[in-house]
C-alpha cells in the first residue's frame, strides 16, 4: 500500500516525502515524465479534462506500490481520484492554516506556481477552503504541520 502525502500547495509534500524515502515519487514529475511535457503546457493544449483523466490513471497504478508518493496539489479536484484515494488507507492530509501556506508559497521564488501567479491571494483562499474539504474525505490521517519543522513531521509519520 502506498503512503501517499496530500494537501495544498506549500505544505511541504515533496520535502516530507523526500525525508521518509529518497526514492518516493513525485507524481507531478512522473506525470510530466509520462506526458513528455510539463503539466502546464499539457494544460493549455489539451485542457484540464484530458489533465485529470492521466492524473487518475498515474494515481491508479501508484496506489498498488509500496511507494511514498507526493501528490500535486490538485489531485483531489477529481471525483475519479477522491474515490481513488479511499481505497487507499495511508493517505496523510499535511494541513496548515492559510496564511502559512500563502507566505511558503510566497517565499519560494525557484518554484513558481502558476496557479499562485495566475490567482489573487482572494481567490486562492477559496480553492484553499474547497480543497481542505476534499483533503478531510480522502485522508485516513490529518497532521497539523502549521508550527511543526520537516524534521518533526517526518519523526511524527515515522
Amino acid at each position: 500500500m502506498a503512503k501517499v502525502l496530500l494537501g495544498f500547495m506549500g505544505a511541504g509534500k515533496s520535502t516530507i516525502a523526500r525525508g521518509l524515502d529518497p526514492d518516493y515519487i513525485d507524481m507531478d514529475a512522473l506525470i510530466e515524465e509520462c506526458l513528455g511535457m510539463s503539466i502546464v503546457n499539457f494544460f493549455a493544449e489539451k485542457g484540464e479534462e484530458a489533465f485529470r483523466q492521466v492524473e487518475s490513471e498515474v494515481l491508479a497504478d501508484l496506489l498498488k506500490t509500496d511507494h511514498v508518493v507526493s501528490t500535486g496539489g490538485g489531485v483531489v479536484i477529481s471525483q475519479r481520484n477522491r474515490d481513488l484515494l479511499k481505497t487507499n488507507p495511508d493517505n496523510i492530509y499535511l494541513k496548515a492554516d492559510f496564511g502559512t501556506l500563502y507566505q511558503r508559497i510566497a517565499a519560494d521564488t525557484g518554484n513558481q506556481r502558476p496557479l499562485f501567479l495566475n490567482n489573487s491571494k482572494e481567490e486562492l483562499a477559496a480553492i484553499f477552503q474547497e480543497r481542505q474539504t476534499w483533503y478531510e474525505e480522502v485522508a485516513g490521517r490529518v497532521l497539523d504541520v502549521t508550527k511543526l519543522s520537516p524534521e518533526e513531521i517526518i519523526e511524527e509519520l515515522r
